[in-house]
């Protein structure tokens, strides 16, 4: 085993590191979430890992986007994820999507080949899309609320998406998933208030604005949120406790 996961080894044990050597693992969005997921996957040794994003590197993404910095701008983010996950781990497999997800191009994906699906996405019908496919494959998965507009990393739960509170895109979630009857859907959630927008601008009165404005966002909450999602997937993989 890698003498870089010697540490790792010291908790989990010979075996655990073995299983996750083994498994294969999908992130679904490479954005504020989803990068930090997948650095906790590649530094816990998971052995396949596919990556699934369309979008490029921009400066508004440095704030908070782990994969997103000067020198990457302009680069696909799957393109600047893969870099960095081989340079953690040069033994990975690392499969990269330049695609939006969703239900039209699912094809693409052999579901039944991940061990485990994070989801990071943005879009409730993706999501939803994806939700669909992994529980027809029988593939674990855990999907990610909103992260945008809050402010206490603290507030992160992991719970059924029909336990969570508090948190609007949950609200929407279950009841779009009692619709198409997926009776259960891990989740990692904030129980934090949305924080309301600073409107503290130097713009003028007759500044044209967008009709939806992006959520704010910072880099100690979504960050927060991708650590929790690999936490669970790894903790599973590795054979410390079972999900379901």
């Amino acid at each position: 085993m890698r003498e870089e996961l010697s540490r790792t080894r010291l908790l989990l044990g010979e075996d655990a590191l073995e299983r996750l050597a083994r498994s294969h693992v999908a992130v679904f969005g490479v954005g504020g979430v989803g990068s930090y997921a997948v650095e906790a996957l590649a530094r816990s040794g998971i052995g396949a890992i596919d990556i699934i994003d369309n979008d490029k590197v921009c400066l508004s993404n440095i704030n908070r986007q782990l994969i997103a910095l000067h020198s990457t701008l302009d680069e696909y983010k799957v393109d600047a994820a893969l870099k960095r996950i081989k340079d953690i781990n040069p033994d990975c497999k690392v499969t990269a999507y330049k695609t939006f997800y969703m239900s039209e191009n699912r094809n693409m994906f052999d579901f039944a080949t991940y061990d485990y699906i994070l989801d990071a996405i943005d879009t409730v019908t993706a999501k939803l899309s994806l939700i669909e496919q992994a529980n027809a494959a029988g593939t674990l998965i855990i999907s990610a609320m909103g992260a945008g507009n809050k402010l206490d990393p603290t507030a992160f739960r992991v719970a059924d998406i029909y336990e969570t509170k508090g948190c609007p895109l949950a609200r929407v979630m279950r009841r779009e998933c009692k619709k198409r009857g997926i009776a259960h859907l891990k989740v990692v959630y904030s129980t934090e208030e949305p924080v309301s927008r600073n409107e503290n601008t130097s713009e003028s009165a007759d500044t044209p604005r967008p009709r939806k404005l992006a959520p704010g966002s910072i880099a100690f909450v979504p960050s927060v949120a991708g650590l929790i999602m690999a936490g669970e997937v790894i903790k599973t993989l590795s054979g410390i406790y079972k999900d379901t």
